[in-house]
This record gives C-alpha cells, sequence and structure tokens, in this order.
C-alpha cells in the first residue's frame, strides 16, 4: 500500500524549489562579485601605490604617449565610434533591445536574465572597484571630457566584454547556421576595438584596460556558470486533424 503526500505538502514542496534555486543563484552571483571587486582592488591598489613609479609606470603611460603622438582626424573619427560602443547610453539600449527579442524568440525570460545579470553586476562591480582605488588619468591629452570615475578599471572596456561577450556566447549556443558564426565574431572583437580606443583618447592606462577586461571577463563567466545557457524544448507537433478542428 502505497501512501501519497497530501496535495497541500507537495504544492509547498514544487513551489519551494524555485525559491531555493533563485537563492542558491543570487548567492552564487553576489559572492563571484564580491570576489572579483576583492581581486581587482588588490590589484589596483598594488598598482597605484608600489609601482606608481619606476619602469612599470613609465612603460605604462608609455603606450599613452605613444597614441597620442600618432592621432589624426581620420583615427580620432573611427576612436570616438569605438567608445560609443560601450558608453552607458549605447549598453543600456542594446542590452535592453538584446532582453526583449531573446524573450520574445525564446518565449521565456531565462536568456533575458543572463544579459541583464553580466551588464548589471558589471556596473555595481566596477563603481565599488572605483571608490576602492581611486586613480588619476594618464597626463595626456583627451579628446574629450574624462568621467567622474576613476581611471581604474576601465569600464567601458568591461562593459563591452560583459554584454557583447555575453551576446556572442549566446548566439553560438542557440543559432545554428554556420552562416551567423561571422555576427558572434565581430561581437567578440567589439571588446578589443572599445579597449583599444580608450587607449587612443588618452582615458586611461593599459593597466586600467587590463583589469577591466579581467573584470568583464570573470563577471561574464560567473554570471554563465549561476545562469547557464539551456536548450529550448522543441515543439510538440499537433495532428493536422487537431488543427483543422480549432479552426
Amino acid at each position: 500500500m502505497q501512501l501519497r503526500a497530501p496535495a497541500r505538502t507537495r504544492g509547498r514542496a514544487i513551489t519551494g524549489q524555485p525559491r531555493r534555486r533563485a537563492r542558491v543563484i543570487a548567492m552564487s552571483l553576489l559572492g563571484g562579485a564580491v570576489a572579483i571587486w576583492i581581486v581587482l582592488t588588490v590589484i589596483g591598489l598594488i598598482l597605484t601605490h608600489v609601482f606608481d613609479k619606476g619602469a612599470v609606470h613609465h612603460a605604462d603611460l608609455g603606450v599613452d604617449i605613444w597614441f597620442a603622438h600618432h592621432r589624426s582626424p581620420g583615427w580620432n573619427s573611427v576612436m570616438l565610434f569605438g567608445t560609443d560602443l560601450a558608453r552607458t547610453q549605447t549598453v543600456i539600449a542594446v542590452a535592453a533591445a538584446a532582453a526583449l527579442v531573446l524573450r520574445w524568440r525564446l518565449k521565456r525570460w531565462h536568456e533575458s536574465l543572463i544579459v541583464i545579470a553580466a551588464v548589471a553586476g558589471e556596473v555595481l562591480i566596477f563603481l565599488a572597484v572605483t571608490l576602492t582605488v581611486p586613480q588619476r588619468r594618464p597626463p595626456v591629452p583627451r579628446l574629450q571630457a574624462a568621467p567622474a570615475t576613476s581611471s581604474y578599471p576601465s569600464g567601458h572596456t568591461a562593459a563591452a566584454i560583459a554584454l557583447y561577450g555575453c551576446l556572442g556566447v549566446l548566439l553560438l549556443f542557440y543559432v545554428t547556421r554556420p552562416g551567423m558564426r561571422w555576427l558572434a565574431a565581430v561581437l567578440f572583437c567589439i571588446p578589443v576595438y572599445v579597449a583599444i580606443s580608450r587607449l587612443y583618447e588618452g582615458e586611461h592606462y593599459p593597466s586600467d584596460v587590463i583589469a577591466g577586461a579581467l573584470l568583464g571577463g570573470l563577471w561574464l563567466r560567473c554570471v554563465l556558470r549561476a545562469l547557464p545557457p539551456r536548450p529550448v524544448p522543441p515543439r510538440a507537433e499537433q495532428p493536422r486533424g487537431a488543427r483543422l478542428a480549432r479552426r
């Protein structure tokens, strides 16, 4: 004789499973964010207090000086466009559009949450690091006014990896047509373009850009581990008679 659990108990168990999973995901993301903040803070404090002078600093600054001496009107426009690709307004607009398209195409919110978590988490970690590691901008002429935040790390580089890297990964996972892989390759190249543009404009030291890439890459990996892409279940085929009867 089999004993069945009361319906109310089974309902609570089913309802509690998504809540427990949500808590696990939240704690995983929070732990990852704190770990990344600690790593970048330690690296930043070493750069600004130990290697703020000497050969390492001169090599860091030398890259910005080289770019400043090789500017031209044509390259100025090209590099300013690279910065625009990772500007706050652009990142918000692209992330919002991507989240809505993913929800529409896949009929669920999971992939949209991946994009939102990647972008929102990167911003929070970036702001936390800038509060703990004050870093001045390189002493070279800049093409435009610098943001009020610290030079370390490069927020544009981190945002580009978090957003466009995330979209590239999702594209490779869900789009099976070989011809679309070139689009993923373009998305993966955008962060490199953004990073070079920030150096060209004199907004960051190379170490700032590397730290921004580390931030974006580590956080994107953390998000994809906590919220991995899931296969789309195949749509059930309805019998022809059922479709005609419904008409």
